[in-house]
């Protein structure tokens, strides 16, 4: 297996979720921007308009939390590419827009895979969350039981979604675009980081090099 591979497995809880997100922001702050500027232009080119009157202080915090809404926007568009999983000679690196996790194998017991719906019954979770899962819920995700976890519990709880645990044992639910490659690709580097390696060769020492460099010149 090369140092590494390159491959980052996108997880699909986090692309669906900003992707919830980011169009509502981004229409919360064309409708602040514009109504900014509909009253700004009312007051000073059609003042016989019956509409509102803004201060100058009013108008620049409306503008200021467009501006917000529209950076935001931008921000949870993008951050989706910042939610991956890719496999290391020795480990699993799992990174979210606020964590960057590394697992190595040693610590994994064994990999299942498994369909959302089955993970997150919709009667045990609550409205919300069925919401969020129902798009997802008929999509495979690969369940990798852990021997223990890196962090304490309540730590990842803090900064990975409830999707990526299903009970109170030690695992990671990781719902990846492609599980199958994922699956495959993981028991690969399980398997050959678990075989032994050979011996790293003695290096000769400066003095023998030179011996033997002596010897050759006789």
């Amino acid at each position: 297996m090369a140092k590494r591979s390159r491959k980052k497995y996108r997880l699909l809880v986090y692309s669906h979720m900003l992707n919830r997100w980011w169009p509502a922001t981004l229409a919360l702050g064309i409708v602040l921007i514009g109504y900014a500027a509909l009253l700004w232009s009312a007051e000073n080119f059609w003042p016989e308009w019956p509409l509102p009157r803004l201060s100058l202080t009013h108008t620049i915090l409306l503008l200021t939390a467009g501006a917000f809404c529209l950076g935001m926007s931008v921000f949870l568009a993008t951050v989706s590419r910042f939610a991956y999983v890719q496999l290391f000679e020795t480990h699993l690196r799992l990174v979210t827009p606020f964590l960057r996790l590394n697992l190595g194998y040693k610590r994994i017991h064994r990999t299942t895979p498994a369909e959302m719906a089955a993970l997150f019954p919709p009667k045990s979770i609550s409205s919300w969350r069925r919401e969020i899962l129902a798009p997802l819920a008929s999509l495979t995700a690969v369940v990798v039981h852990l021997k223990s976890y890196p962090l304490p519990r309540f730590w990842l709880s803090l900064f990975l979604s409830p999707f990526f645990f299903y009970d109170k044992t030690p695992h990671l639910v990781l719902l990846v675009d492609d599980w199958m490659s994922f699956s495959t690709a993981l028991e690969s580097a399980r398997s050959l980081e678990r075989m032994p390696r050979p011996p790293d060769k003695p290096k000769p020492s400066p003095r023998k090099l030179a011996s033997g460099l002596l010897d050759n010149l006789k």
